[in-house]
């Protein structure tokens, strides 16, 4: 090979080399072509936006913020750090949520056809009347009453005092009123001689002496 041969393998060389080089700086032409009138638009348009809050926009007000937002970059990265923490709860509780809400809403739904939220409106507005027509102080010694009248409450459901007041109860029913005759003194005597009415006189003796002390618990009281 001479040295014109060599010379013309060697821009053959540059030639191939060159080629990708020069397609691409045709591309990038090409694509500045046709990027030049978009820019151009979209500079026009952020210049008519800016216009709008020039009057509004200082640019110590844009370096006030910048100072601020680098003072504060530990909070932000905590108040960040915190996020992510909600996110990840709202994600892991999200499944339980989908389960529950719905059975919570049946459930104050059975609430609202028994009627429970009329009785709280209705319980409301009893204790608002409660609360104009009776002072605090007439309140609390309703409530102090009504704490003594739970003690003699809780007395009567003793089994003892249930079954004497079922007994009592009872005793109406078991009376023939109707087929009652008039008793004088000495019929009164003859009735006193029967075991019935010793008995019911020993009840009678047993329920007034019982009933004596209410006066010796009266007077301690006073």
């Amino acid at each position: 090979m001479n040295h014109e041969e060599m010379i013309i393998a060697r821009l053959e060389r540059l030639e191939r080399q060159i080629m990708p080089m020069a397609e691409t700086a045709r591309a990038v032409g090409e694509l500045r072509a046709e990027l030049a009138p978009r820019v151009n638009e979209a500079v026009h348009a952020l210049i008519l936006e800016l216009a709008d809050v020039e009057a509004d926009f200082q640019l110590e007000d844009l370096l006030f913020f910048v100072k601020k937002v680098l003072r504060n970059l530990k909070n932000l990265n905590f108040t960040l750090d915190q996020l992510k923490n909600i996110i990840d709860f709202a994600v892991n509780v999200e499944p339980l949520l989908k389960s529950t809400v719905p059975q919570l809403i049946l459930y104050l739904d059975d609430l609202e056809r028994s009627g429970v939220f009329r009785m709280l409106n209705t319980g409301i507005d009893v204790l608002k009347k409660i609360g104009s027509n009776y002072s605090p102080e007439e309140l609390a010694q309703a409530g102090a009453g009504m704490v003594r009248l739970a003690e003699a409450f809780k007395k009567l459901s003793e089994p003892q005092a249930v079954d004497l007041v079922e007994r009592a109860a009872a005793l109406p029913g078991q009376i023939d009123l109707a087929g009652a005759k008039p008793t004088g003194p000495v019929g009164l005597l003859w009735v006193l001689g029967g075991n019935e009415a010793r008995e019911g006189l020993g009840v009678l003796v047993a329920l007034t002496k019982a009933l004596s002390a209410l006066r010796v618990e009266t007077e301690a009281a006073a």
